[in-house]
């Protein structure tokens, strides 16, 4: 940015100012449009098809990258030619900002003398004709504050007799510093923001707060025991329902014995109904399991009898086998994620997805109609593109080595055939298990962000909490403000058969 030293004293080297200017000016646009190509590039892969698309969290990383070198570059043209403030383009409006947020205001203002503004045409006295206002968000770094609790103590000056005092508030952390809103706080960091107890603790340092990890643990281990009920209620309802989800991943567990960590399991069970009109609301629960057994999957939903809508994994078959009542309703996209795996190498694995993708697309068109009329649906439109379906692999599974990946692939999908074909006959099943596999998504990130558990019980823990976490998400309430609210319920000895009024759920009813 030129200052008014900078000014050349010669008409030759201004000239050579503005060459030099305007060539800053040309590489600048240059490479403005260069990251604008790169960010369009990220939003084909986050809006095109699914065979394009990026993982969502590598794709946010990339295109916040982009931006950002796309900014340093705005500031450094800005900077380079400054335009006057009038006419400065104004950058894109995102939205106006919520009105619960505190405003503060402050005025800017000429300057006067003697609390006169004067004309600076004719000196003569100004008068307000109106103003400008601009909103900014502006931020306080997380402010921590002290709620001192007073409990006056009375005596009776004729008999001296007892003293008469308020009781003390229930706590979670009996004798505790913490209120419920700051245990919450760190329940949410740790399970919904993927934020360790440690790097919890070197945050709030900066603050002048010191708190060891440790101590941040036990609050967390006070709140889960707690909490525990309210996720043993959610598990019961789903026990209820007509069909469920479920899936299962990793949970990397210390082992202190061996010295290293073994690996546990994390099994989630949904229910989200939203697709064909159902009244239930969405919910899942977690459930941690020091292995992967078959049994497992009996265990932990008792007498369930419904649907069940799975992938691949051979416990639930095995579980369909020995118990009556259960229907498997198998995952379509987890069968074209093996065509996927081949399809630069394979036409049939190309043809297999250009099938399948008819199936979603007829899929889309029947989304939020009742079950009946889904139903009617896929048996006019998309039983005819089932059945071509298995005929072509069952053609094709004759030709191709049963070694071979394409030959995997394809005896993958037809030993499933019926689970995958019952959505056929049923409005209530989806095409896929998607549902249950976003709520899957968040422990993945907890996990890669924690590394491991500290121990099966530390498992059973993140299961607790974050079921309650997941479930505000899906009631679209802010799981900060509903963990403190419970917590304080809670503490208060709320009665443990009226735990179902303190559902996230029922907060948006």
């Amino acid at each position: 940015m030129l200052t008014e030293a900078d000014l050349p004293e010669t008409l030759a080297a201004a000239h050579a100012i503005i060459v030099e200017q305007a060539a800053k000016l040309q590489n600048a646009d240059s490479e403005v449009a260069r990251l604008r190509a790169i960010i369009e590039a990220f939003q084909r892969h986050r809006f095109g098809r699914s065979s394009e698309q990026l993982d969502p969290d590598q794709l946010q990383l990339g295109l916040e990258d982009v931006e950002t070198a796309l900014a340093v570059v705005d500031a450094a043209s800005e900077a380079a030619m400054p335009r006057p403030r009038e006419v400065r383009p104004r950058k894109t409006n995102r939205g106006s900002l919520p009105a619960h947020l505190e405003r503060i205001e402050q005025i800017v203002d000429i300057e006067d003398v003697d609390s006169f503004r004067a004309c600076p045409c004719c000196g003569g006295a100004l008068h307000q004709i109106g103003e400008d206002v601009a909103e900014r968000l502006d931020v306080v770094p997380t402010t921590f504050r002290v709620l001192v609790t007073r409990r006056p103590r009375y005596g009776c000056r004729s008999c001296e007799g007892a003293v008469v005092q308020a009781p003390a508030p229930a706590r979670i952390v009996e004798g505790g510093i913490p209120t419920e809103a700051l245990i919450a706080q760190v329940l949410v960091s740790k399970y919904a923001d993927h934020l360790p107890l440690y790097r919890q603790a070197q945050i709030y340092a900066r603050q002048g707060v010191q708190l060891d990890r440790s101590t941040l643990a036990d609050w967390v281990g006070r709140a889960a025991w707690y909490l525990r009920p309210l996720r043993d209620h959610i598990l019961e309802q789903l026990r209820r329902s007509e069909r469920l989800f479920a899936d299962e991943t990793t949970a990397p567990v210390l082992d202190p014995g061996r010295g290293r960590t073994k690996t546990g399991q994390l099994w989630a069970y949904a229910r989200d109904d939203r697709p064909w009109g159902g009244q239930s609301p969405p919910m899942v629960a977690y459930i941690y399991a020091p292995d992967r057994k078959g049994e497992r999957a009996e265990a932990h939903l008792d007498d369930f009898a419904g649907i069940r809508q799975v992938d691949g994994y051979g416990g639930y078959t095995a579980l369909a086998k020995r118990r009556q009542g259960i229907q498997l309703a198998f995952c379509w996209a987890h069968v074209r994620r093996k065509f996927y795996e081949l399809a630069d190498k394979s036409p049939v694995a190309t043809e297999v997805l250009r099938r399948i993708a008819l199936l979603y697309g007829i899929e889309g068109e029947v989304r939020g109609l009742p079950a009946e009329q889904r139903r009617d649906a896929r048996n006019d439109h998309s039983r005819v593109h089932v059945d071509d379906l298995r005929r072509y692999l069952e053609a094709k599974n004759r030709q191709v080595s049963a070694k071979s990946k394409l030959g995997e692939a394809i005896r993958y999908a037809l030993t499933r055939w019926d689970g995958l074909a019952r959505f056929l006959d049923d409005g209530r099943i989806d095409l896929d298990s998607n549902a249950v596999e976003r709520s899957i998504r968040p422990l993945a990130l907890n996990r890669k962000n924690a590394l491991f558990a500290g121990s099966d019980e530390g498992g059973d823990n993140w299961a607790v909490i974050a079921t309650l976490i997941e479930n505000c998400k899906l009631s679209g309430i802010n799981p900060h403000t509903w963990l403190a609210e419970t917590l304080t319920s809670l503490a208060n000895g709320y009665h443990a058969n009226r735990v179902h009024v303190l559902m996230p759920w029922t907060a948006v009813a």
